[in-house]
């Protein structure tokens, strides 16, 4: 099976066969028991997609107080987007303001960015349906992040639920959940996660034409 693999698997591909449980399967093989943050950062917008792509960090924190530069970090962060980023948002789950709308979605997408994390809220979300731009958030708050939340810091190493996340690591996320790749066994678990893919499709198969499933995990060791 392994003669199937691709000598080298791009990110168009992996959008084409992989999920997040493949990934995280393919990590815990690798010893990497918790790449997926257990939060709910839900599918706002474009539910039933994969979203994979390239991190690009932001760290917020809230604040009550007049910023004496609104948006200048978080704008700096979007205008600094590349092709295939996406933009990670820890703002430790707070919902104190929608941090991430339509015109940021508009800006980063003209930048490259793909989609978007937030660990926190979000809003004008009717827009980024229409702009069919993938959002993943823990839920929607209709307030402007002016003096309530900004970003302290990006291209930085952040957490989400204490998984580590950092710039340039792979990311994934779909109806299941978010899954972070370390870039150290990226290529390593990727080519299993593929592996897998394929072999599931023939335990599937094989299922549905009347093996049973003790039979089909025997043969293949795949559930």
């Amino acid at each position: 099976m392994s003669a199937d693999v691709p000598a080298s698997i791009t990110l168009a591909m992996m959008r084409d066969v992989l999920s997040v449980p493949l990934l995280c399967d393919a990590l815990d093989a690798a010893g990497f028991r918790n790449q997926s943050p257990r939060i709910p950062l839900q599918p706002l917008t474009t539910p039933g997609r994969l979203l994979l792509g390239r991190c690009k960090t932001t760290l917020w924190a809230d604040m009550a107080h007049i910023d004496p530069e609104p948006y200048s970090l978080e704008l700096q962060a979007v205008d600094s987007c590349q092709p295939d980023d996406v933009l990670v948002c820890s703002a430790g789950g707070s919902v104190r303001s929608g941090i991430w709308g339509e015109l940021l979605t508009t800006a980063s997408r003209n930048a490259g960015c793909i989609g978007v994390i937030v660990d926190g809220a979000v809003r004008d979300l009717a827009k980024m349906r229409e702009m069919e731009f993938p959002v993943f958030a823990r839920g929607v708050s209709p307030y402007d992040s002016r003096d309530r939340q900004r970003v302290i810091d990006l291209n930085v190493a952040v957490e989400l639920d204490g998984v580590t996340c950092n710039p340039g690591d792979l990311i994934a996320a779909d109806e299941d959940g978010v899954v972070i790749v370390p870039q150290q066994v990226e290529t390593q678990v990727v080519r299993d996660a593929w592996i897998k893919a394929h072999a599931e499709n023939q335990v599937r198969d094989a299922i549905r034409n009347g093996m049973s499933a003790t039979e089909a995990f025997e043969t293949w060791g795949i559930l």
